[in-house]
Protein backbone atom coordinates (compact mmCIF):
# COMPACT_ATOMS: atom_id res chain seq x y z
CA UNK A 1 0.00 0.00 0.00
CA UNK A 2 1.08 3.47 -1.15
CA UNK A 3 2.04 5.75 1.92
CA UNK A 4 -0.63 8.35 0.50
CA UNK A 5 -3.30 5.52 0.63
CA UNK A 6 -2.54 4.84 3.91
CA UNK A 7 -2.78 8.04 5.03
CA UNK A 8 -6.33 8.50 3.73
CA UNK A 9 -7.88 5.19 4.96
CA UNK A 10 -6.25 5.70 8.61
CA UNK A 11 -7.49 9.97 8.06
CA UNK A 12 -11.15 8.82 6.88
CA UNK A 13 -11.17 5.81 9.75
CA UNK A 14 -10.18 8.10 11.93
CA UNK A 15 -13.01 10.77 11.34
CA UNK A 16 -15.73 8.16 10.98
CA UNK A 17 -15.20 7.38 14.91
CA UNK A 18 -15.37 11.26 15.33
CA UNK A 19 -18.31 11.53 13.93
CA UNK A 20 -19.98 8.80 15.63
CA UNK A 21 -18.66 10.03 18.94
CA UNK A 22 -20.28 13.25 18.15
CA UNK A 23 -23.58 11.92 16.97
CA UNK A 24 -23.58 9.44 19.97
CA UNK A 25 -22.34 12.79 22.23
CA UNK A 26 -25.59 14.59 20.59
CA UNK A 27 -27.79 12.10 21.73
CA UNK A 28 -26.87 12.18 24.88
CA UNK A 29 -27.26 15.90 25.13
CA UNK A 30 -30.65 15.97 23.26
CA UNK A 31 -31.30 12.80 25.63
CA UNK A 32 -30.80 15.10 28.57
CA UNK A 33 -32.83 18.17 26.99
CA UNK A 34 -36.10 15.76 26.79
CA UNK A 35 -35.63 14.35 30.22
CA UNK A 36 -35.51 17.74 31.43
CA UNK A 37 -38.56 18.87 29.93
CA UNK A 38 -40.40 15.90 30.52
CA UNK A 39 -39.50 16.60 34.33
CA UNK A 40 -38.17 12.83 34.92
CA UNK A 41 -36.47 14.24 38.03
CA UNK A 42 -39.53 15.67 39.58
CA UNK A 43 -40.46 11.70 40.77
CA UNK A 44 -37.00 9.58 40.14
CA UNK A 45 -34.87 12.53 41.78
CA UNK A 46 -34.99 11.51 46.05
CA UNK A 47 -36.08 15.10 47.95
CA UNK A 48 -34.40 16.37 51.12
CA UNK A 49 -36.11 16.80 54.60
CA UNK A 50 -37.08 19.80 53.11
CA UNK A 51 -38.71 18.65 49.88
CA UNK A 52 -35.65 20.20 47.59
CA UNK A 53 -34.51 17.88 45.02
CA UNK A 54 -30.97 16.32 46.03
CA UNK A 55 -29.43 17.44 42.91
CA UNK A 56 -26.24 15.21 43.55
CA UNK A 57 -28.21 11.67 43.73
CA UNK A 58 -29.59 11.98 40.30
CA UNK A 59 -32.09 9.63 38.96
CA UNK A 60 -31.62 7.11 41.23
CA UNK A 61 -35.21 6.70 42.64
CA UNK A 62 -37.79 9.28 44.44
CA UNK A 63 -37.97 8.39 48.19
CA UNK A 64 -41.82 10.07 47.52
CA UNK A 65 -44.27 7.82 46.35
CA UNK A 66 -47.75 7.85 45.01
CA UNK A 67 -50.66 6.57 46.55
CA UNK A 68 -52.67 5.45 43.54
CA UNK A 69 -56.59 4.48 45.13
CA UNK A 70 -57.22 0.65 45.14
CA UNK A 71 -53.65 -0.15 44.01
CA UNK A 72 -51.53 0.76 46.63
CA UNK A 73 -48.17 3.18 46.78
CA UNK A 74 -45.63 3.05 44.25
CA UNK A 75 -41.91 4.70 44.76
CA UNK A 76 -40.62 6.14 41.77
CA UNK A 77 -37.58 3.40 40.50
CA UNK A 78 -33.60 4.17 40.29
CA UNK A 79 -33.06 4.78 36.48
CA UNK A 80 -29.25 5.49 36.59
CA UNK A 81 -27.51 1.74 34.91
CA UNK A 82 -26.67 0.52 38.03
CA UNK A 83 -27.39 -2.74 39.59
CA UNK A 84 -30.41 -1.11 41.73
CA UNK A 85 -31.94 0.56 38.67
CA UNK A 86 -31.44 -0.17 34.44
CA UNK A 87 -28.42 -1.35 34.53
CA UNK A 88 -29.89 -5.25 33.57
CA UNK A 89 -32.07 -3.42 30.81
CA UNK A 90 -31.50 -4.03 27.58
CA UNK A 91 -31.79 -0.59 25.33
CA UNK A 92 -34.62 -1.67 23.97
CA UNK A 93 -36.73 -2.49 27.25
CA UNK A 94 -36.27 1.00 28.24
CA UNK A 95 -37.52 1.99 25.29
CA UNK A 96 -40.40 -0.23 25.45
CA UNK A 97 -41.30 1.10 29.32
CA UNK A 98 -41.20 4.74 28.40
CA UNK A 99 -43.56 3.94 25.10
CA UNK A 100 -45.72 1.16 26.56
CA UNK A 101 -45.41 1.31 30.39
CA UNK A 102 -44.27 -2.31 30.41
CA UNK A 103 -41.41 -4.01 32.42
CA UNK A 104 -39.07 -6.48 31.01
CA UNK A 105 -40.90 -8.84 33.25
CA UNK A 106 -44.19 -7.74 31.84
CA UNK A 107 -45.82 -5.81 34.58
CA UNK A 108 -47.06 -2.61 34.04
CA UNK A 109 -45.49 0.48 35.15
CA UNK A 110 -47.69 2.26 38.29
CA UNK A 111 -50.61 4.82 36.55
CA UNK A 112 -48.17 7.40 37.82
CA UNK A 113 -45.63 6.86 35.00
CA UNK A 114 -46.80 9.25 32.37
CA UNK A 115 -46.06 6.63 29.61
CA UNK A 116 -49.19 7.26 27.20
CA UNK A 117 -47.64 11.03 27.00
CA UNK A 118 -44.21 9.46 25.62
CA UNK A 119 -46.07 6.99 23.38
CA UNK A 120 -45.72 8.96 20.59
CA UNK A 121 -42.19 10.21 21.22
CA UNK A 122 -39.88 9.54 17.76
CA UNK A 123 -37.51 6.81 17.47
CA UNK A 124 -35.24 9.23 17.64
CA UNK A 125 -36.18 11.12 20.75
CA UNK A 126 -36.61 7.65 23.05
CA UNK A 127 -33.17 6.64 21.60
CA UNK A 128 -31.95 9.81 22.74
CA UNK A 129 -33.59 9.15 26.10
CA UNK A 130 -31.93 6.11 26.03
CA UNK A 131 -28.43 7.18 25.36
CA UNK A 132 -29.06 9.60 28.35
CA UNK A 133 -30.01 7.48 30.94
CA UNK A 134 -27.01 4.89 29.72
CA UNK A 135 -24.76 8.23 30.23
CA UNK A 136 -25.48 8.54 33.68
CA UNK A 137 -23.43 7.65 36.86
CA UNK A 138 -24.69 4.34 38.42
CA UNK A 139 -25.90 4.90 41.57
CA UNK A 140 -26.94 1.81 43.56
CA UNK A 141 -29.94 3.08 45.72
CA UNK A 142 -32.34 0.81 48.02
CA UNK A 143 -35.65 0.33 46.08
CA UNK A 144 -38.36 1.15 48.00
CA UNK A 145 -40.85 -1.64 46.77
CA UNK A 146 -44.48 -0.65 46.06
CA UNK A 147 -47.15 -1.74 49.16
CA UNK A 148 -50.91 -2.60 48.82
CA UNK A 149 -53.66 -0.20 49.24
CA UNK A 150 -54.32 -1.09 52.67
CA UNK A 151 -50.59 -1.63 53.91
CA UNK A 152 -48.65 0.77 55.67
CA UNK A 153 -46.39 2.91 54.09
CA UNK A 154 -42.41 2.97 54.72
CA UNK A 155 -41.77 5.97 53.25
CA UNK A 156 -43.20 9.25 52.43
CA UNK A 157 -45.90 9.52 49.74
CA UNK A 158 -48.62 12.22 47.85
CA UNK A 159 -51.85 10.86 47.56
CA UNK A 160 -53.58 11.14 44.30
CA UNK A 161 -57.82 11.69 44.35
CA UNK A 162 -60.06 11.46 41.46
CA UNK A 163 -62.73 14.68 41.46
CA UNK A 164 -66.29 13.95 42.22
CA UNK A 165 -68.27 13.43 39.13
Amino acid sequence: MRPMQLVALTTAALLSVGHRADAEGDAIARGGYLARIMDCAGCHMPRGADGAPVMDAGLSGGNIGFEIPGLGIFWPPNLTPSTSGLGDWTDTQIADAIRTGQRPDGRLLAPAMPWPAYAELSDEDVAALVAYLRSLPPTEAQRLEPVAASAAASAPFYRVTMPAN
